[in-house]
């Protein structure tokens, strides 16, 4: 790596660390540790009700191979939840088949049981979708899904559990 383009690195990572600073969003998203949510438990509760991969997940912001959820080929309907909490948060109603191997839909279940915040992982700004009951990192969302709403919360199946209609 050339000197310039190093110092070029250094100085856009400074940039984020100075619009996190003053726009409160953390360098990694929206600092949701110091938000208080209903359901709240210390990490050594969530490691306690939680898979390994649930918690890398939902308590992380991990995220799972493309195309490794069972939940990304489920076809019948009902609700998909928190895995978290359980709070109900995508309808079946609102999956589609996107092509990237992660669970899509246009909207959420309702809207109330979902929050966004600025997730600056990739450098460029990103909106996190995550549970307002809990704070559990869910995906992100795009804008580049289906009618009506143009919008593709693309999901962590890890993130979610399915409950049949």
């Amino acid at each position: 790596m050339k000197r310039r383009d190093f110092l070029g690195l250094l100085a856009t990572g400074a940039a984020v660390a100075l619009y996190s600073k003053v726009s409160g969003a953390g360098v990694f998203g929206i600092g949701d540790e110091e938000k208080e949510f209903p359901v709240s438990y210390t990490e050594a509760e969530w490691k306690e009700r939680l898979t390994d991969e649930e918690f890398r997940i939902l308590r992380k912001a991990g995220t799972e191979p493309s195309f490794s959820s069972p939940l990304n080929e489920e076809k019948r309907k009902g609700l998909f939840i928190c895995a978290g909490c359980k709070t109900p948060v995508y309808s079946s109603d609102a999956k589609f088949e996107s092509g990237t191997g992660w669970p899509s839909f246009y909207q959420p279940y309702k809207e109330e049981n979902v929050e966004t915040s600025t997730d600056f992982k990739m450098i460029y700004p990103r909106t996190e979708v995550h549970c307002a009951t809990c704070g559990g990192h869910f995906g992100h969302i795009f804008k580049d899904g289906p009618e009506p709403t143009g919008l593709r919360h693309c999901l962590n199946g890890g993130a979610l559990d399915f409950q049949p209609a």
